[in-house]
């Protein structure tokens, strides 16, 4: 017993390092994406999140989501710490989506209130194990590592944020969109494969044990699955990009993978090899067509989180009920669809009045000026390349 629960303390530890990993993977992959002028706002606003979400889910946000809840099999600091690597994540997710026009002082208080309540509120009702869990709210839905606790979560966040934020000034010009290039493409290419790292131990630490054969044979099927999903949707996403373009664009091909791992991370410990090829490569087409189609909306997405992670958060827990239906696991896809729509109406509502309430009072939206001239000097006082020229 002894041996078994030092073991699984210890692989969960591990996973939480792999999972913190991610912080610098979305921090570059961001300040790739963006403008030279607002990298410095990019990582301050990661760090920021990192520091803000955990501390306000250690004190507020995991007595919502889990009451008092104690584990047994491992080490109860260790759970903690497990559960609050993952709360940063979903805010991730949507300070990325709404960079180089959104200020730091409302994002930050959006951010408290996402790790002590929003985010808390949806773990409670589909893997807590409070009291909301036990009403009529119970999900009875089948998402390992959180394809919608996590990543729909964090879509739905943003895309109430981009409606009410608007796009970045100049992006759309009457019938135009205006195509503001990645800054640093090895940045991008850094940032992504760290989260592709990370995603092993968040999807792997899900499982929960490694102590024994048989769960150590779940933990290595799931990060199999994991990354045979990631380069499926790389794949996939390459191929279409090449056959529409004749160009092969990295930054799309990467968005693949990230839209495939999205998917996958729903079931990865119930799928085949051949399951999770089929589910990460639909993630990654759907990511090509969901760009465009984000951007004939109006809806500005500078690094494409609605469409790797909204997108694919939909998707990737509807594919359960398709690819992992078994009444015996109780994996239905009605069951799952509750799950997306729950899920769907609560964020999307709640985040969208919070921000219009926060808004108010300390507005999202940087002014035209200050996105001329760049976030960096105007939130920061610090360029990240102060040698160059800012573009405008």
């Amino acid at each position: 017993m002894d041996s078994a629960y030092a073991i699984d303390t210890l692989f969960t530890l591990f996973s939480i390092t792999l999972i913190i990993l991610m912080v610098p993977g979305f921090a570059m992959l961001e300040a790739g994406l963006v403008r030279t002028k607002n990298v410095s706002s990019v990582l301050t606003v990661n760090v920021m999140i990192y520091a803000v979400a955990s501390m306000a889910f250690i004190l507020v946000g995991f007595h919502l989501a889990f009451g008092d809840f104690q584990s047994t099999t491992m080490s109860q600091w260790a759970f903690f710490m497990f559960q609050m690597a993952f709360v940063g994540k979903a805010i991730n997710i949507m300070s990325g989506g709404v960079g180089e026009r959104a200020r730091l002082l409302p994002l930050t208080l959006f951010t408290v209130i996402m790790g002590a309540l929003i985010y808390p509120t949806v773990v409670n009702i589909s893997w807590g194990s409070d009291w909301l869990k036990d009403t009529v709210f119970d999900l009875n839905m089948v998402d390992l590592a959180g394809s919608t606790v996590i990543h729909s979560t964090g879509g739905w966040t943003l895309l109430a944020a981009i409606l009410i934020i608007g796009a970045r000034k100049g992006r759309y010009s009457g019938n135009q969109i205006r195509v503001i290039p990645a800054s640093n493409i090895p940045l991008v290419v850094l940032g992504a494969m760290l989260l592709w790292i990370g995603w092993f131990g968040f999807n792997g630490g899900s499982v929960g044990s490694i102590a024994t054969k048989e769960a150590a044979d779940s933990v290595a099927l799931t990060i199999f699955n994991t990354n045979t999903a990631g380069l499926a949707g790389a794949i996939v996403a390459g191929a279409l990009i090449y056959l529409r373009y004749k160009l092969f664009d990295i930054t799309m091909i990467l968005n693949g993978a990230l839209g495939g791992l999205v998917a996958v991370t729903a079931a990865p410990h119930l799928y085949t090899m051949l399951d999770a090829i089929a589910v990460g490569g639909i993630g990654g087409a759907l990511v090509v067509f969901a760009v465009p189609l984000f951007d004939r909306f109006r809806i500005d997405d500078p690094v494409g989180a609605l469409s790797v992670h909204l997108i694919n958060g939909i998707w990737g827990t509807l594919a359960v009920g398709l690819f992992a239906s078994d009444s015996a696991n109780g994996v239905t896809l009605l069951g799952q669809l509750k799950g997306v729509g729950v899920v769907a109406v609560f964020v999307f509502s709640i985040s969208f009045a919070i921000i219009f309430l926060i808004n108010k009072v300390f507005p999202f939206r940087a002014s035209d000026e200050d996105q001329v001239q760049g976030l960096d000097v105007s939130e920061c006082g610090l360029e990240a390349y102060p040698e160059f020229k800012r573009a405008i």
